[in-house]
């Protein structure tokens, strides 16, 4: 089992892996830039056009993001208490915006805090129904 904290535990990726997986890179911080929000659909085009703090702000008080850095342009998107992403469904562990999801999540493990590996946690579910 893999630790997130700890990058010596990450396994080295490779086709499939994530099939099994509980998404443990779902517990990690997500920065996302405005193009992934307006993907996601929480900022819309026509915002574009607002100061980009004045989007942060409302963002942040709709619990959507969870950090700003004005710097870089870069969110973090909010995470639960349990550390998971917002939008990674609780039962089935599955992204709830697979299709729409954002560009740092599109390219792991390619980047990231190790690039070519990941914190790869087998779902015990794997291969059992699951009940409903």
């Amino acid at each position: 089992m893999a630790d997130i904290e700890r990058l010596d535990t990450w396994v080295k990726y490779k086709n499939g892996l994530c099939s099994d997986c509980m998404g443990s890179c779902c517990s990690m911080p997500v920065e996302v830039k405005l193009p992934d929000l307006v993907r996601i659909g929480v900022v819309d085009e026509f915002e574009l056009d607002e100061p980009i703090k004045n989007i942060a702000k409302r963002l942040e008080k709709q619990r959507i993001i969870q950090h700003f850095n004005f710097k870089n342009g870069i969110f973090t998107l909010t995470q639960r208490a349990n550390g998971d992403c917002q939008y990674l469904d609780q039962k089935t562990r599955l992204c709830s915006i697979y299709a729409l999801r954002p560009n740092t999540c599109r390219n792991h493990p390619q980047v990231g805090p190790r690039p070519g590996f990941c914190a790869y946690t087998r779902n015990p579910q794997h291969g059992r129904k699951v009940s409903t």
